[in-house]
C-alpha cells in the first residue's frame, strides 16, 4: 500500500523530471527537422509499455517475447529477400550492428582491413579502435557515392570486409551497391551493406516502381545488411538489426552463457530489452507491406514538396535527394543553426558541406513544412544569407 508520503515524494519527483523534459526538443511537435530518428507509431507507444520488463537476451524467461523477436526478423528477413539459411539479430542500431558485422568478418576470414567510402558513418572509427583494425576510405564521386573504380585496387591479402552503404548520414546517397556487389563475389570478398537509415525505406519505393539500387540479398555478393526499424521502420528507440546471409556465422560472435537460460550467447549485449522489439513487431502488423509503401510514398511527396518550398526561397541544394534527406548549402552556417534552435526549429549542421540537413520522417508532414518555411525565411533574412 502506497503510503501520502511515498505519493508526495512521487509527485515531486515527477514534477522535477516534467522540468527537464521541458528543455528537450520532441519529435512529436514535428520541429526535429534534422534527425534520422523518428516518432514512434502510436501503436509502438502502447506495446513498448506493455513490454517494459522483458529481456531477450534471457529467452527462457521471456518465450512469448522471444517469439515476437522472431516473427519481427521473418518480416525484415521477407522484404529483404534472405536466404533460407538466413538470420538475424536484433542491436540497439546501426552502430552495434556495423560492430557486430566487422566482427564476424574478422572472425571469419582472420583479416584486419576493411575498405569502405569517405562518406561511412563514424562507428568504423569506433570498429578500428576496439578490434585493431585498418580502415582505407574511397573517395566519392560527384553524386556523394563510393567510387566503385577505386576499390579493386585497394583489395589486398589482409582486406576482411568492404562496406556499402544505403542512406549515407549526410546527405542520404546509396552507393551502388550491386556493383559493389559483383566484386566481391569476384574477389571473394566479405561484403557489409550499412543500411540503417535507408533499409527499411529503399526495398518498398523499389516495391513500387522508383528507380534506386537494389539493396537486398538477391545480391550474391552481399554477406550481411544492417537496419534500423528506429529510423525509417517507425518504431520506438532502440530497434537495429543485424541480418546475417548464413545463420551459422553468429557462432563467431557467441560464448558460453553462465546463469541464463541459453548456453550460448551471441552479440555484444547481454541484457536486450524487449520492448522495443515488441513495439516494432506491432508496427509491421499494423502497417505491413502495403502500409511500409504507403507511408514511404508519401514521405516522398512530402521531400518533393519540401524541396520546392526551400528552393523558391532562393536557397540551393548540395545535391538533388535520392532519399528523404535534404542537404541546404548556406554561407552563415553556425548562425541559422542557433537562429533556427532560438525559434523552436533543429536542423543539423553538416559541416563538411557547408550545409544543414532536413529529413522527412514519418512525423514530417505538409503542415510542419508550411509552418517551417517562413521560420527558415525569416532566420535567413536575419543573418544576411537571403
Amino acid at each position: 500500500m502506497t503510503s501520502r508520503s511515498d505519493k508526495e515524494k512521487e509527485e515531486k519527483i515527477l514534477q522535477n523530471l516534467n522540468q527537464y523534459q521541458k528543455k528537450d526538443f520532441s519529435f512529436s511537435s514535428g520541429h526535429i527537422l534534422g534527425s534520422m530518428c523518428s516518432q514512434p507509431h502510436p501503436i509502438a507507444k502502447k506495446t513498448y509499455i506493455q513490454f517494459l520488463e522483458t529481456n531477450i537476451g534471457d529467452p527462457g524467461l521471456f518465450p512469448g517475447t522471444k517469439e515476437i523477436e522472431q516473427k519481427f526478423l521473418s518480416f525484415i528477413l521477407n522484404f529483404l529477400k534472405a536466404p533460407k539459411t538466413a538470420s538475424g539479430h536484433i542491436v540497439s542500431g546501426g552502430t552495434e550492428g556495423n560492430i557486430s558485422s566487422m566482427w564476424i568478418a574478422k572472425q571469419l576470414t582472420g583479416k584486419k582491413e576493411i575498405i569502405l567510402p569517405e562518406s561511412a558513418h563514424f562507428s568504423f572509427e569506433k570498429i578500428a579502435s576496439l578490434m585493431d583494425m585498418k580502415l582505407k576510405s574511397i573517395p566519392l564521386t560527384a553524386e556523394h557515392t563510393m567510387d566503385v573504380s577505386q576499390i579493386k585496387h585497394n583489395i589486398s591479402n589482409d582486406t576482411a570486409a568492404i562496406i556499402g552503404i544505403a542512406g549515407t548520414t549526410d546527405v542520404g546517397a546509396i552507393d551502388p551497391i550491386p556493383e559493389i556487389s559483383d566484386i566481391c563475389t569476384d574477389e571473394h570478398v566479405f561484403l557489409h551493406v550499412d543500411a540503417a537509415f535507408g533499409g527499411f525505406i529503399i526495398p518498398f519505393l523499389n516495391q513500387l516502381g522508383y528507380d534506386l539500387p537494389t539493396v537486398d540479398f538477391s545480391l550474391s555478393g552481399i554477406n550481411t545488411i544492417s537496419l534500423d526499424a528506429h529510423k525509417m521502420g517507425y518504431a520506438a528507440i532502440p530497434l537495429g538489426t543485424l541480418v546475417l546471409r548464413d545463420e551459422s556465422w553468429l557462432k563467431e560472435i557467441s560464448v558460453n552463457s553462465q546463469c541464463i537460460s541459453t548456453q550460448k550467447q551471441a552479440g555484444i549485449l547481454g541484457t536486450r530489452p524487449g520492448a522495443p522489439v515488441a513495439a516494432g513487431y506491432a508496427v509491421t502488423e499494423f502497417l505491413q507491406n502495403k502500409g511500409y509503401q504507403q507511408l514511404m510514398q508519401t514521405i516522398m511527396q512530402t521531400t518533393e514538396y519540401t524541396i520546392q518550398k526551400i528552393t523558391n526561397l532562393g536557397l540551393e541544394l548540395v545535391t538533388k535527394p535520392t532519399l528523404n534527406v535534404i542537404l541546404v548549402k548556406v554561407n552563415h552556417l553556425d548562425e541559422i543553426i542557433n537562429t533556427l534552435a532560438q525559434y523552436g526549429w533543429k536542423v543539423n549542421k553538416i559541416d563538411h558541406l557547408s550545409s544543414f540537413r532536413i529529413v522527412i520522417m514519418p512525423q514530417i508532414t505538409k503542415p510542419i513544412i508550411d509552418e517551417f518555411i517562413p521560420i527558415l525565411k525569416k532566420t535567413c533574412k536575419e543573418v544576411g544569407e537571403l
